[in-house]
């Protein structure tokens, strides 16, 4: 009878056993993970033979070729990440078998086999995600890279979204021709328009390095208003006036005319404020502003007094309009032509007032702050500089009128609501157009949904009946959270 042998661990037969269970373990995982890596091949050369053989003109169906070959490439993609993923912890366990002494060449193999495989992996899926980004950017995003031909006159076709292409186009004027800031049409502020004036620009930005900048303001407001905004200038000083002299002190500088050497006259018809506040002087600047500068019979009564003289520009006055909302008006935008005078009359209410606009063909931004106000030297084609439901009122007059592009208004008017506090106040002052435009400017108010406190329609006397007047002071009301 024969007895029974006990292997112990220290028995050579015990660790021959255990290594030839270890490798055998081995290689049924290196079978199993190369049967894997065989059928994703099959998979992928079955897509790429889909391809070649262009399925897509089969089934005459673009959209549907694209969303069935993308479908079956992101499922085999898929599979390969995961075969890529037990291969890379195979090959981990590979690692701390060859600390094995014990450990025979074969495994060695095993692991330059799967190293092999896993790089012909990594690399097919690189170069998958590479052509798919290189097709989206081709035919899914970038317009750019479309195949239709495309007008230099339509800058609004490289963009896919419906609002950004209708800010981006052009907004011809309603007259059919130029409006007071020499321009035809109103063009956003999004940097194609600088493509358009290559010889403005390049003018502008000629200039010697570390010396006076030239004395071309003017052609840097014609870029800004065609909207191209100018390029800072690189290590070149801003012109000033060669003799400029201190302000005048606050409280006598609001209603006097400053001093004339505080200004640059070389691009102005008028070379002093005495021309500018003249009533006898022609073509001596903007026409709709032509008696701005005088401040002593146009411009004091203004929004203090409503007599029924010529001079009135205004259906309402500050005490009323400040009246709606006691105490609660402290800060205010007044976007108009002017030399400051509406915020100067808000500032003896202790209402701060920033007055924007530029100068059209007279210095009404430095008037302003020589006046002891605050200007803002902005165009209508850009976005106020203000953040969300900070302000508590926005005024308007001599600015916007009929001239204006009905689309450009619903971006001016929502942008003023952006900055419009809760609450806060919107003073329409005498916007004129033509009468049969008269609804469609009213119901772009009217979109707004504010609380109508005044509300004034009247003709204007001086066109034959043709045009009307509108004056309004809405509320923006409060408006939930989502």
């Amino acid at each position: 009878m024969k007895s029974l042998r006990i292997l112990s661990p220290e028995d050579p037969a015990m660790t021959k056993q255990i290594v030839n269970t270890t490798k055998l373990k081995t290689w049924r995982r290196v079978y199993f993970l190369i049967f894997v890596a065989g059928a994703v091949a099959l998979l992928l050369s079955g897509a790429a033979m889909s391809k070649f053989f262009s399925l897509k003109s089969f089934l005459g169906n673009e959209s549907f070729y694209s969303s069935f070959n993308s479908g079956n490439q992101n499922e085999v993609i898929e599979t390969v990440r995961t075969v890529i993923q037990k291969i890379q912890e195979e090959l981990e366990n590979l690692r701390t078998t060859e600390l094995d002494p014990t450990t025979s060449a074969s495994v060695f193999k095993q692991g330059a086999f799967l190293a092999d495989v896993l790089g012909l992996l990594e690399s097919a899926v690189a170069s998958h995600d590479e052509g798919k980004n290189q097709r989206t950017s081709n035919f899914d995003v970038h317009p750019l890279f479309k195949e239709k031909k495309r007008s230099d006159d339509e800058p609004a076709d490289y963009f896919l979204r419906e609002e950004i292409r209708k800010y981006v186009k052009i907004k011809p004027n309603r007259l059919g021709k130029q409006n007071f800031m020499g321009a035809n049409a109103t063009f956003t502020s999004i940097g194609h328009a600088c493509f358009a004036m290559k010889e403005e620009l390049e003018e502008y930005m000629d200039y010697d390095v570390g010396e006076i900048c030239n004395d071309d303001w003017k052609l840097a407001q014609r870029l800004m208003v065609h909207g191209c905004d100018p390029l800072p200038r690189r290590r070149c000083f801003s012109r000033a006036p060669k003799l400029y002299s201190q302000p005048f002190p606050i409280n006598e500088s609001m209603w006097k005319l400053p001093d004339d050497r505080n200004v640059r006259w070389s691009q102005y018809r008028c070379k002093n404020f005495k021309c500018l506040a003249n009533t006898t002087t022609t073509s001596k600047g903007f026409f709709k502003c032509s008696d701005c500068f005088n401040l002593t019979h146009h411009e004091m009564p203004r929004w203090v007094r409503l007599d029924g003289d010529s001079n009135q520009t205004s259906d309402f006055l500050i005490t009323d309009v400040l009246g709606i909302k006691p105490g609660e008006i402290r800060i205010g935008l007044d976007f108009s032509v002017g030399t400051g005078t509406f915020a100067a009359r808000m500032r003896e209410f202790n209402v701060t007032i920033v007055s924007a606009t530029i100068n059209f063909g007279a210095p009404f931004s430095e008037m302003i702050a020589l006046r002891g106000l605050v200007p803002l030297y902005l165009t209508i084609n850009q976005r106020l500089p203000f953040f969300d439901n900070t302000i508590d009122l926005i005024h308007t007059t001599r600015f916007l009128d009929g001239w204006i592009d009905f689309v450009l208004l619903d971006f001016i008017l929502y942008d003023w609501d952006r900055v419009l506090r809760p609450g806060g106040l919107l003073w329409i002052d005498s916007f004129f157009c033509l009468k049969e435009d008269l609804y469609d400017y009213l119901q772009a108010f009217e979109m707004l949904r504010y609380k109508k406190h005044k509300w004034v329609v009247v003709p204007k006397l001086d066109k034959d009946d043709r045009e009307m007047f509108f004056s309004a002071v809405l509320e923006k009301p409060p408006r939930p959270f989502r």
